[in-house]
């Protein structure tokens, strides 16, 4: 599994594209309920009061608390789906199961 960091300076498209190579499923972002510019940084799509800082998720990371960290830091809603984003991931599977 690729090993990648998260913050505030990334891109929606290199969050996105770090995200299938590490765990091979394909991540949904969001700005607000309508699907994210993949040219915009992820601190510019900020809602509420975020506390921003690093992380780097790991495979055996539930696909849920993926999402709840996600939302915690940057403010920001994602969906773990499977790798050809034809259904969503179930919130208490692994990261590196959820591309199935």
């Amino acid at each position: 599994m690729a090993d990648f960091k998260i913050d505030g300076r990334m891109k929606v498209k290199k969050l996105k594209d770090e995200f299938k190579k590490a765990f091979g499923a394909t991540l949904r972002v969001y700005n607000g309920v309508k699907f994210a510019d993949d040219d915009a940084t992820l601190a510019s799509i900020r809602q509420g009061d975020a506390k921003g800082g690093e992380f780097s998720p790991s495979a055996g990371m539930t696909c849920g608390g993926f999402e709840k960290r996600m939302k915690e830091m940057f403010g920001i809603t994602v969906q773990v789906a499977n790798g050809d984003d034809s259904k969503l991931a179930d919130n208490s599977t692994m990261l590196y199961k959820a591309k199935k």
